[in-house]
């Protein structure tokens, strides 16, 4: 296979020789080292074989003298298929241009990957980038990486750094965002811990303040857990900020009434296709008219990049198709209205409980409403209750302080 595809670049030639002694040519091509394969006989005087370019003309000139008819029957390889072209100056001249085009344009950035980003989303690291020169098109050369970041980072501060690599014309963005600190305590407020909702308490962790409540107590929402006035028995009462985390089995009884009758979609069958191609920031559209009022319709976006040998090109074709439908009214199975609506529920069951614990258990059961299905979710959940609250002072004429 090698030596195949070593010979197809220097370039081969198929030849047919006839003579009344063809042994004559054979050994003569042994006799001056002109390698040839791919013999192949079609009679007693004739036969086929194939020699490299040099060794073709090689055995044209040490045959003139013998009785013989060489004829070439193919020439394959790199050298004749670009010498095809030597007189089709205008294919050399845009095979010139090409090259020198994308000589140049690999100097300029044309595509961007974005990495390390996890809540900043990659559209506002762009458009960072792009509002400090840094976009589709910028020379690659004139990047100054410190002083872009300073000012991205100036623009997005939930990024603690940030680097641009250019490598060919594609720009990678390195990003690492920011771990905000946490929300200083204020130990000189005094603060009590209440129950954030109702529950049977099964942990109690004081860190600051007294505890007012025992493991196995049921406790309802607002009631004290942990108090910040503590009793010092000699000089009265002294206020602290009360600090701690309750756990806490809760339950939620959540409910929905989920209709049996929806619009549903029915394709009509028409659709409409629009073309454009986007070369750099400029959008060249193959479409006289976008715009469709008063019809419901499905809108499908598919961006088709194009690259050279793996290096992204400034062009990207652009299809938009339209799939236009008309609603009817269609019932709902009422197993799977109940298994919607059992879906729904449990998923904003866990946004409520997910911030401070876990969902340990989930019941759903359902019943007939009126023109529709009433799904109601019991649940079972483990979760820190403990909510801190501030202590409200008397000021000195013996009003209490406005609410901040």
């Amino acid at each position: 296979m090698l030596k195949e595809i070593v010979n197809r670049m220097r370039g081969q030639v198929r030849i047919r020789v006839e003579a009344p002694f063809p042994e004559r040519i054979l050994n003569l091509c042994g006799e001056r080292n002109l390698a040839f394969w791919d013999l192949d006989w079609e009679s007693e005087t004739t036969f086929t074989c194939r020699l490299s370019r040099r060794d073709y003309h090689g055995l044209r000139q040490a045959a003139k003298h013998l009785e013989c008819a060489i004829t070439v029957v193919r020439r394959e390889g790199m050298p004749y298929f670009v010498g095809r072209f030597r007189k089709r100056y205008a294919l050399l001249a845009g095979l010139a241009l090409c090259a020198a085009g994308m000589s140049v344009g690999s100097f300029f950035i044309w595509d961007f990957t974005v990495e390390g980003n996890e809540t900043v989303a990659e559209e506002e690291i762009l458009r960072a980038l792009e509002k400090n020169g840094v976009g589709i098109g910028t020379f690659g050369f004139s990047l100054d990486a410190e002083d872009i970041r300073n000012h991205v980072l100036l623009e997005i501060p939930e990024l603690s750094w940030m680097t641009v690599n250019v490598s060919g014309c594609r720009a990678y963005v390195q990003v690492r965002e920011r771990v905000m600190a946490p929300e200083m305590v204020d130990e000189r407020q005094p603060t009590n811990v209440v129950a954030r909702r109702a529950g049977l308490v099964q942990q109690v962790r004081a860190l600051e303040g007294v505890k007012c409540v025992l493991p196995g107590t049921a406790v309802e929402e607002g009631q004290l857990l942990i108090s910040g006035v503590e009793d010092t028995d000699t000089f009265g009462a002294r206020l602290l900020a009360g600090m701690g985390t309750v756990q806490a089995r809760t339950w939620y009884t959540l409910s929905t009434v989920m209709p049996l009758s929806a619009q549903e979609k029915r394709y009509t069958g028409e659709e409409k296709l629009c073309v454009s191609l986007v070369i750099g920031k400029e959008r060249v559209k193959f479409f006289s008219n976008s715009s469709i009022e008063g019809r419901k319709y499905d809108k499908i976006t598919t961006r088709h990049p194009f690259s050279l040998f793996g290096l992204p090109l400034p062009v990207t074709v652009v299809t938009e198709r339209y799939r236009f439908y008309e609603t009817e009214p269609s019932a709902v199975d009422p197993q799977a209205a109940e298994q919607a609506a059992g879906a729904l529920l449990e998923a904003y069951l866990h946004t409520l409980v997910d911030p401070y614990g876990q969902v340990r258990s989930v019941l759903c059961s359902s019943r007939s409403a009126d023109g529709g299905v009433l799904v109601t979710l019991r649940a079972e959940c483990e979760e820190q209750i403990g909510e801190t609250v501030p202590i409200y002072q008397d000021n000195p004429d013996g009003s209490r302080p406005a609410k901040r």
